[in-house]
């Protein structure tokens, strides 16, 4: 990529060559954060992180709008951080009302569901399943289940974000 400098001009006596070479680093090294993205994307799906929501919503997004999947999972997790809190406020008072977190849980398993959250939705159905019968054991349990899935989906949906975003 360098090459002597007549004028001894440049880096340790180099210069950087000008042209197709450049060019063609540059391609591989955006083909390679493609092949980077997609790969990171299709073990979302493989890990069972994602559903076929997550692919309807990337069909929503277009030339004009390439952001659209990024901005609908950012206010989904802006949502769902209102949601955790009342669930914890909710779980934390006396007498515990069942009817209260299940109805809690239903909005934060249709949010999680809108945006694909596959592993994140089977932990707000068990978490239901639990307030269904009076288990307080099971939904504090299953709770933390629904915030470790929502804490992983979401650093790893941001990593996704970021190398797509340096791939286009």
């Amino acid at each position: 990529m360098y090459a002597h400098a007549k004028d001894g001009g440049g880096v340790g006596g180099m210069r950087k060559k000008e042209g197709p070479v450049n060019l063609k680093i540059y391609t591989m090294t955006r083909n390679q954060l493609q092949c980077q993205a997609a790969y990171m994307r299709n073990s979302l799906f493989d890990q069972g992180y994602l559903d076929e929501q997550f692919v309807q919503l990337e069909e929503l997004q277009d030339e004009a709008n390439p952001d659209f999947v990024e901005d609908v999972v950012k206010l989904f997790y802006t949502d769902s951080a209102r949601f955790i809190r009342n669930m914890e406020l909710t779980l934390d008072s006396r007498p515990l009302d069942f009817e209260k977190l299940d109805d809690i849980m239903h909005q934060f398993k249709g949010s999680s569901s809108s945006i694909g959250a596959k592993k994140v939705k089977r932990e707000c159905t068990q978490f239901q399943e639990y307030c269904k019968v009076g288990n307080f054991d099971g939904c504090m349990r299953t709770f933390q289940e629904v915030k470790q899935e929502h804490a992983g989906l979401k650093k790893k949906l941001e990593s996704y974000f970021e190398v797509a975003r340096q791939a286009r």
